[in-house]
């Protein structure tokens, strides 16, 4: 059955990493931080990244630069392995794909924290 949610994780990500991030993402994506709980503010700094690096502001090797844009539309899509039409089961997913990037990003996130002094 992990298998099956695995697959399915994969495509979604695939589906995500070709399209195009915009400006109109992010504001959305700031926007629905709120359901992120503890996940939140960090979240936010992902976000934040996002705009640096397309502004050409801060640069990120290739993977974390996917990782960042698939995180962000995740969560801005509406198309996600639960919908967000679902009151806190739609945003659970939301926060574990949210939660799973940043421990993956952690140290491009300290990196960026560091050059933008936020800590």
């Amino acid at each position: 059955m992990k298998q099956t949610y695995l697959k399915k994780g994969f495509k979604l990500f695939s589906a995500y990493k070709a399209q195009q991030l915009t400006t109109d993402d992010l504001s959305k994506a700031d926007a629905k931080a709120i359901h992120l709980d503890d996940k939140m503010s960090e979240f936010k700094v992902l976000v934040n990244m996002a705009k640096d690096i397309m502004a050409g502001k801060y640069k990120v090797n290739t993977w974390n630069a996917s990782v960042i844009i698939g995180t962000i539309l995740y969560v801005v899509s509406p198309i996600d392995a639960i919908p967000d039409l679902i009151p806190v089961l739609g945003w659970l997913d939301d926060v574990t794909i949210v939660g799973y990037a940043l421990s993956k990003l952690s140290e491009e996130l300290k990196r960026y924290k560091e050059s933008k002094s936020l800590f």
